[in-house]
């Protein structure tokens, strides 16, 4: 028997399996046999199958995705030795914190507060659009912080980032208190299993309420020390520059309580926080060390992604030679731009490195590997016409953005605004500018470009008013969202709005015969209009729905009442009617599509 784990392919035949056991195929359809199952030596075993003959001769298997196997044997044979990190090799290392929370609450211009940077200035519409990841000394510790993006778009981005750190920082502003992104942020925390420091912030507004914020959060679970539970709680002001000392010292003595360590020895590892195409730099990845040390000149791979380091830059823009555990750089020298989230290994060499990649890169293609779309694709701007003829529609797309990142969180937030009238079907998504080959590609796929913080060029925009291919830029993801949605989901069915058109009080019930209760009415606000949809309102509760069928003006039919007379009013079916009541006319009309 081999004495080692043996790595074994799901839906492997007995002729496959038999050799990796030393054993023969027959002696496979023998022992399954015996067990009860009839099978060829050309036919797919299941799971079970497979490691009920490897329990039978006592071998150690492991299973793996078709077409990863050649992976797993390379990283079986040149990472097996890292696994372990020696216990005298330990040692202290700065914590890696992550902060999150919702859109506009002030992250970002706590971050500036820290390391004194104006990231903000930089981003479209203030919102943070990537990942970045910046270190800060407080009293001689080191802190790393790395700022996710606030928009519900970027939950996966957001979810990474939970997954490479130790301490998360949540930022909930005292004037708006928790909100949809909030709740998202602190599942994401507890899925990481990390500690939650609570950073109540802009308490010099006015209107601030950090109670009212602090209960909201005891309701989520989080209930703060003050209050006899045990999430560190701290009052900040991003603005006014308050409290941030006291959030440095809450990080720093958590990060003491869990006592963070790592061995800076050895090759290193860590993952990618985000990666980009650069020009003049070529591919250009962020990426924070978890453990060992990273040094230029070594051998790296990261998903299909591998390269030598030819330099490392640090969060303030200079050169580094090294990078320790906890430290975020950029790396430059990888081959193709990695995908955020991504685990980097430094390898022997770069062969290793490559040859690791290469049998990714084959196992990605196989895995990726879909068939075209049934449904012809439509464009943007024809996909109403089409749903109108009560046609299913298959919106086409190539999507181009500037990260990765970003790049996989609007795949993900296009992929929820599917439905069953309208399917999506991404023809080609990359890093990069628009290109010529974009447009060639849109042209034959009957395809709409969008593209995110990246611009055609002028030969390409030229091609694709010559070709009709319409491409759509956006610098701010909601718009983007927005304007799909528009075309994908607003147009399935007309919007209504309702209006309320006028409101009266009854002031005396009359009961005529052989036509029942009517209302003596003064009108109070707006018109009252005979055929209108009504509300029976009762101390403000509604107990009656219906129309009116009956409008009179003294003894004469009225079509309309304005405000200010009295008029009589009949209501279809009901006939409880009291002094006091209220009787609201509203109509539904339909919201006009720009």
């Amino acid at each position: 028997m081999p004495d080692h784990e043996v790595i074994v392919e799901r839906g492997c035949t007995p002729r496959e399996l038999g050799p990796k056991l030393n054993r023969s195929a027959g002696d496979v359809i023998r022992y399954l046999f015996l067990q009860g199952e009839v099978v060829t030596a050309t036919q797919s075993l299941s799971d079970d199958m497979i490691e009920l003959f490897a329990t039978e001769l006592g071998a150690q298997v492991r299973l793996v995705d078709p077409g990863e196997e050649q992976e797993a044997e390379l990283q079986a044979k040149y990472f097996e030795d890292d696994e372990e990190e020696a216990e005298e090799d330990l040692r202290p290392r700065p914590p890696v914190v992550t902060v999150m929370g919702h859109v506009d609450h002030g992250k970002t211009l706590l971050l500036d507060r820290i390391r004194s940077a104006h990231v903000v200035e930089g981003e479209a519409g203030g919102i943070t659009q990537h990942i970045g990841a910046y270190q800060a000394e407080h009293e001689g510790h080191l802190i790393t912080f790395i700022d996710t993006p606030g928009h519900e778009a970027f939950t996966a981005m957001r979810a990474r980032g939970a997954q490479v750190t130790d301490i998360v920082v949540l930022v909930v502003a005292a004037d708006d208190g928790v909100m949809p992104q909030t709740v998202e942020a602190i599942d994401h925390a507890r899925a990481a299993d990390v500690p939650i420091i609570i950073a109540v912030n802009k308490i010099d507004r006015a209107d601030a309420d950090p109670t009212r914020v602090l209960q909201q959060l005891s309701e989520r679970g989080l209930v703060p020390e003050a209050w006899g539970g045990d999430t560190i709680a701290v009052e900040v002001s991003a603005l006014q520059n308050l409290g941030v000392d006291s959030l440095l010292e809450q990080i720093v003595l958590v990060a003491e309580i869990e006592e963070l360590q790592a061995s800076p020895e050895g090759n290193a590892r860590g993952a990618v926080l985000e990666a980009n195409l650069e020009t003049g730099r070529g591919p250009v990845a962020s990426v924070i060390v978890e453990r060992g040390t990273l040094r230029v000149g070594d051998a790296v791979v990261a998903g299909a992604a591998w390269g030598r380091v030819k330099a490392l830059v640090d969060d303030h823009g200079e050169q580094v030679k090294e990078a320790p555990p906890s430290m975020p750089v950029q790396v430059l020298g990888f081959s193709e731009p990695p995908s955020a989230g991504d685990e980097f290994r430094v390898t022997a060499d770069q062969a290793t490195a490559r040859a690791i990649a290469e049998a990714r890169e084959r196992r990605y293609r196989v895995a990726g590997h879909a068939p075209a779309p049934t449904v012809p694709g439509a464009k943007l701007e024809d996909l109403f016409e089409q749903i109108q003829r009560g046609e299913s529609a298959s919106l086409n797309l190539i999507l181009k953005a500037d990260v990765q990142g970003t790049l996989e969180a609007i795949t993900d937030s296009l992929r929820k605004l599917e439905r069953e009238e309208v399917k999506l079907s991404f023809v080609h998504r990359g890093v990069g500018g628009i290109t010529e080959n974009d447009v060639q590609l849109a042209a034959a796929s009957n395809a709409t470009i969008i593209g995110f913080n990246v611009r055609p060029d002028r030969r390409a925009r030229e091609m694709a008013e010559e070709k009709d291919v319409e491409v759509r830029t956006y610098e701010i993801i909601y718009k983007l969202l927005e304007d799909l949605e528009a075309a994908m989901v607003g147009m399935l069915t007309p919007e209504t709005e309702e209006v309320v058109t006028g409101e009266a009080e009854v002031r005396q019930v009359f009961r005529v015969p052989r036509v029942g209760a009517v209302a003596g009415c003064y009108v109070r606000h707006g018109v009252i209009t005979r055929g209108s949809k009504v509300r029976f309102l009762r101390e403000g509760v509604v107990i009656w729905k219906g129309a009116i069928t009956s409008l009179k003006r003294f003894k004469e039919d009225a079509r309309e009442v304005q405000t200010g007379f009295e008029c009589g009013i009949g209501l279809s079916d009901f006939q409880d009617l009291k002094d006091g009541d209220l009787i609201e006319t509203y109509d539904e009309r339909e919201i006009p599509r720009t």
